[in-house]
């Protein structure tokens, strides 16, 4: 089993080797390579997973000593245990449904056999980041799915994307990113100098010594996390990544990066459960995200920004759950999350595929009845997300909540009460614009759609499975505890946090379906009953009020633009007006050198004359000068 490990990175990097350097031979076999590497991967996860919840505890395996630098040793080492398990089942699982659908998605592509050779690389730098038992190892798998994600968003990088380019998009997020793995970085280097070892179960034998240093490396490593996770005040990259092929999107939000944070935390929790201070701020930043993110949600008309702005509204709850020490419940809604929204996006891509690659969900309309597979599994990932009871997302939404009102945080509580009817707002908006009344473009009205195949719909029925079945393995009363009672041997729930009793639960779960069904309910009035006329004259006035500033995304963007970005090209452009230009090419290094050396040799050309009665006479005096030296 130790060696077997390695494997599951292993198999997914040989077909990115292959498809890199073959693929344009292999032509269409570069896809099945691609996807029986990861269905290698993904059998191999279920033989470790298997081991873990067998009882065999947590399975380690040292590959090779990776760097030694004096009192610095780090191995490249992999560590399975219940958290890393049920990660590998995620990513591998619903990564294998995502490669077989962009089969049929990315046909015709003329880089086809490069965009399965990222997608492999994307899910082994995942699978590194997962498996890794220490913080190096990690940070390798953490700055490979940064590098991914940049290739994969800038995939299309000749296509426009709002006003600019895809690269520009890909830019974007490798930019912010760097800023949350700084932080990422530096908790590292603080571990070491604090404990001497970066490994994560000598770390936690050692957490006693960490006690002073615990704020300030928990508060670096939630800056990573919100990077990574796209929280406040890093969350604005999510978004443009949508400037990617749509199973890109699916990978990204649903299987591997977005989840990294959260993954983070919860491998941390040692260090979290110490530091209340930086816990506190884990939940705060989630439910001000979550919310803040639902509210920008309700007005979108790209159907992949609303999903988008929906993934980091997700997030939030899962940040609010491991903040308040309920730290099974946070990776509980993460596989959750990862069945419903990767379904919610690849159904996007069939919907996109379909009409030409349309997004603009205000010229949809009308194609429930042209793609019943896509609608009705679309249905059920949109009933997952908003929370409608005996849906995955239901048992794990709710129970987020209910453990952070027990944990005492009601600020927190509140707002994700709130976001979730929004939630349920926005996602019903979607399906009724998408799929519901008449068709409002052309394309829908002449029947001229790309209906996808089998291998495109195959993944959505599957998926569409795990959104109602996957919730039932933590149900509500303690009618089921199988997840927690798993996790909580990596992760036990923070000292002092309890389950709410039935009672506060069920009036818990009832305040949190009255705001699911209204947010429902009003979706319907607005879009689902009145008539294409009324829907028509609805999507096309123009927002104005509240409604302008959520359409321009709280005004986000240019601030950052204002505030960061226009200061920092200002005072690029004025050192290298500066330096580069006056400095070194005008100024001393490059004029200046070069007016000396010009200097120095026409001086000495007067010594060079060319007659040789001159040479013999300086040979004459320059040896009289040493003789009479030496004497």
């Amino acid at each position: 089993m130790d060696n077997s490990i390695a494997w599951i990175p292993v198999l997914p990097l040989i077909g990115f080797a292959v498809n890199i350097l073959f693929g344009v031979r292999l032509k269409a076999a570069s896809a099945w390579i691609a996807v029986a590497a990861m269905a290698g991967a993904f059998a191999l996860s279920v033989g470790a997973f298997s081991a873990v919840v067998g009882g065999e505890g947590p399975i380690t395996t040292k590959l090779f000593s990776w760097m030694v630098a004096g009192r610095l040793s780090v191995d490249m080492g992999f560590l399975v245990d219940e958290c890393s398990a049920i990660m590998l089942m995620v990513v591998t699982f619903v990564g294998s449904l995502i490669h077989v659908y962009s089969i049929g998605y990315m046909h015709g592509d003329p880089r086809y056999s490069r965009f399965f050779a990222y997608l492999n690389l994307f899910a082994a730098m995942m699978l590194i980041l997962v498996l890794g038992d220490n913080y190096l190892v990690m940070f390798m798998g953490w700055e490979g799915v940064g590098l991914c994600s940049y290739l994969l968003i800038g995939f299309w990088f000749e296509k426009p994307f709002e006003g600019a380019t895809t690269r520009e998009a890909a830019r974007k997020a490798f930019v912010v990113n760097r800023i949350g793995d700084f932080g990422f970085l530096i908790a590292i280097l603080l571990v070491w100098t604090t404990v001497g070892t970066l490994n994560f179960q000598a770390v936690m034998s050692q957490s006693e010594a960490m006690t002073g240093v615990a704020t300030a490396v928990t508060l670096l490593l939630l800056l990573g996390a919100t990077g990574k996770s796209a929280q406040i005040p890093l969350f604005v990259w999510l978004p443009d990544a949508m400037a990617g092929p749509t199973p890109v999107s699916a990978l990204i939000h649903a299987a591997t990066m977005v989840t990294a944070g959260v993954y983070m935390i919860a491998r941390n929790a040692f260090l979290f459960d110490i530091a209340p201070i930086s816990a506190s701020a884990v939940v705060w930043i989630g439910a001000g995200t979550a919310f803040f993110a639902a509210t920008i949600g309700l007005i979108q008309n790209d159907i992949k920004k609303v999903l988008a702005y929906s993934t980091i509204s997700q997030l939030g709850y899962m940040f609010i759950a491991v903040g308040a020490g309920a730290y099974a419940f946070g990776l509980f809604h993460l596989v959750t999350h990862a069945f419903f929204k990767a379904l919610l996006f690849l159904g996007a891509g069939a919907v996109i595929h379909a009409l030409h690659d349309e997004q603009d969900i205000t010229k949809m309309g009308g194609l429930r009845k042209k793609l019943p597979v896509v609608y009705w599994t679309f249905v059920i990932g949109a009933a997952a997300l908003s929370g409608i009871p005996f849906t995955a997302g239901f048992f794990s939404k709710d129970g987020i909540l209910a453990m952070t009102f027990a944990s005492g945080n009601y600020g927190p509580w509140a707002l994700g009460v709130l976001g979730a009817g929004m939630t349920a707002f926005y996602t019903w908006r979607l399906v009724f614009l998408t799929f519901h009344g008449e068709p409002r473009s052309e394309m829908a009205k002449s029947g001229d759609l790309h209906v996808p195949g089998l291998v495109m719909t195959i993944p959505l029925m599957i998926l569409a499975a795990g959104s109602i079945l996957t919730g039932y393995v933590e149900l509500p009363f303690h009618m089921s505890t199988w997840f927690s009672h798993l996790i909580g041997e990596s992760a036990p729930l923070r000292t002092g946090l309890e389950h709410p009793s039935a009672s506060v639960e069920t009036i818990l779960m009832a305040i949190s379906i009255a705001m699911v069904a209204t947010g429902v309910v009003l979706a319907w009035k607005k879009y689902g009953a009145p008539s294409s006329e009324a829907i028509e004259a609805t999507v096309s006035k123009q927002p104005a009020g509240i409604s302008k500033v959520l359409w321009d995304k709280w005004y986000v963007d240019e601030v950052y633009n204002a505030a960061v970005v226009r200061p920092v090209v200002w005072s690029a452009q004025k050192c290298w007006r500066i330096f580069d230009d006056w400095v070194i090419h005008n100024g001393l290094v490059v004029f200046g050198g070069g007016l000396l050396w010009k200097s120095v040799g026409f001086f000495l050309s007067f010594w060079q004359t060319g007659k040789t009665g001159s040479y013999a006479f300086a040979l004459v005096v320059g040896t009289a000068f040493l003789v009479w030296l030496v004497l």
